[in-house]
């Protein structure tokens, strides 16, 4: 046979993320010969998995790669450790270098954006390990993926208004097509996140599984609401977050136990052994189709919404990732009420509003 030609549009060497070529697993759990599953792993665990300028080229290339491997079945997208999955783009960066350099972090938003498109076009099946938080631009990558399984302790949510932006780097696009608009409009506005029950109820994730072990066993986790479905007002409360007398019983079992991946890691690979047994081109094709349905939107949204996140860093943004990233640990939010009675009274925005919003300036 003749030699078969490399697609790649370059050789990386990968820095601040892992690519591995696992073997795919059969439906009796054995490796299947000469089929292999793409994992790209973001590695940033110090940061939470956020990705930093380098991650995300890398990210893009890697989807490439595996989209290219005829001998991938599926890609896995995940991260190192059990806290995060990913909570976006990398703060400190953003408040270090990007923010009030709106050119800078145009060109930086052009390659998020290829980011998310690599993932919407990628050839193969792609499943969302979420080993932690999802939160931020790391919930809108992970609902660019096709399936979603997450361990049970994992959150879900956006960040965007809390500190300076709007999730329209894929949440606006993508998050009511899983959750309906009033819902998604909650989560947009309010970020407020949802546990990963809420997020198996609502809808926006394939499955969910436990990975907190007490004594040897794996059990639910502790903090959420797991018995019942409703309040005594007719209210779903299952998955909701857990209170009081509750919350702090919860927390002792949490306390007692260790955390153990390896119910995600056979649901994920459960998952892709049914995949494996369909038709390649067929699944494909199903995938593509699908995803017209998020394209519509990121499509016809990616490119304004890019020029307006790059002009938002002179603004908002530059005040919310400096107080995030510069504030005391226990205040990382601007004084909402304060700039909004700036505001009201026809403040601009200079370094002199910067400095009274912002929780680094305040005197303790």
């Amino acid at each position: 046979m003749e030699k078969l030609k490399n697609h790649n549009l370059v050789e990386v060497i990968y820095k601040d993320i892992i690519f591995e070529k696992r073997p795919c697993l059969n439906n009796d759990g054995k490796p299947v010969e000469g089929l292999y599953n793409a994992w790209i792993i973001l590695n940033n665990p110090k940061q939470f998995n956020s990705y930093t300028t380098q991650a995300v080229k890398e990210i893009i290339l890697a989807f490439g790669e595996a989209s290219n491997d005829r001998s991938v079945v599926a890609v896995v997208f995940t991260a190192v450790g059990d806290k995060a999955f990913c909570t976006g783009g990398n703060t400190k960066e953003y408040a270090e270098y990007y923010s009030g350099n709106p050119q800078e972090y145009s060109q930086y938003m052009r390659l998020f954006n290829d980011m998310v498109s690599s993932i919407l076009k990628c050839e193969k099946p792609v499943v969302c390990r979420v080993n932690g938080m999802r939160i931020g631009g790391g919930q809108e990558i992970g609902m660019a993926c096709d399936f979603t399984i997450a361990q049970d302790l994992a959150r879900f949510g956006q960040a965007g208004p809390k500190h300076g932006s709007a999730a329209i780097g894929g949440a606006t696009d993508f998050l009511h097509l899983y959750v309906g608009v009033e819902r998604a409009m909650m989560s947009l506005t309010l970020c407020e996140p949802w546990t990963a029950h809420q997020a198996y109820n609502f809808g926006m994730i394939t499955d969910v599984v436990p990975a907190l072990k007490v004594d040897g066993k794996f059990v639910p986790n502790p903090l959420v609401v797991i018995d019942k479905h409703s309040d005594e007002f007719g209210k779903l409360v299952f998955g909701t977050m857990k209170t009081g007398t509750d919350l702090a019983k919860g927390k002792e079992i949490m306390a007692k136990g260790t955390i153990d991946l390896s119910m995600l890691d056979e649901a994920v690979n459960k998952l892709i052994a049914k995949l494996l047994h369909t038709f390649p081109n067929c699944t494909a094709k199903t995938l593509s189709e699908v995803r017209k349905k998020k394209l519509e939107h990121w499509d016809k949204n990616k490119e304004s919404s890019r020029e307006w996140l790059a002009l938002n860093m002179m603004t908002e943004a530059k005040a919310g990732f400096k107080a995030f990233n510069d504030g005391p640990k226990d205040n990382r939010e601007a004084d909402f009420i304060k700039l909004r009675q700036l505001l009201a009274e026809g403040h601009e925005w200079n370094d002199d509003l910067h400095r009274i919003i912002s929780p680094q300036y305040q005197k303790v």
